[in-house]
């Protein structure tokens, strides 16, 4: 069987991938981050909304929109550094 799979893929073409280009704005000590899709800043906006209403309290609301931004920045030379020291450690 596996090998009726692997003769169909060599016939088959791949469709090319489509990448999404964002804004980007390059901070200092950062480096380059990329700007957030809308859905997130919704996101970002209702964790706003959330911490004004007290529902929850404003440094956990930072806490969380900050490890969600982060989460996002896949670029950023700096960020994957600190990722790359934290895993040797």
């Amino acid at each position: 069987m596996a090998q009726k799979t692997t003769a169909a893929r060599k016939g088959a073409t791949r469709a090319p991938i489509k990448v999404e280009r964002r804004p980007e704005v390059t901070l200092p000590l950062v480096g380059r981050v990329i700007m957030p899709p809308p859905d997130r800043i919704a996101f970002y906006v209702a964790l706003g909304a959330l911490a004004a209403v007290e529902i929850i309290e404003w440094p956990v609301a930072l806490i969380i929109g900050f490890g969600h931004f982060l989460a996002e920045q896949h670029f950023s030379r700096v960020l994957q550094a600190v990722g790359e020291a934290a895993e040797a450690a």
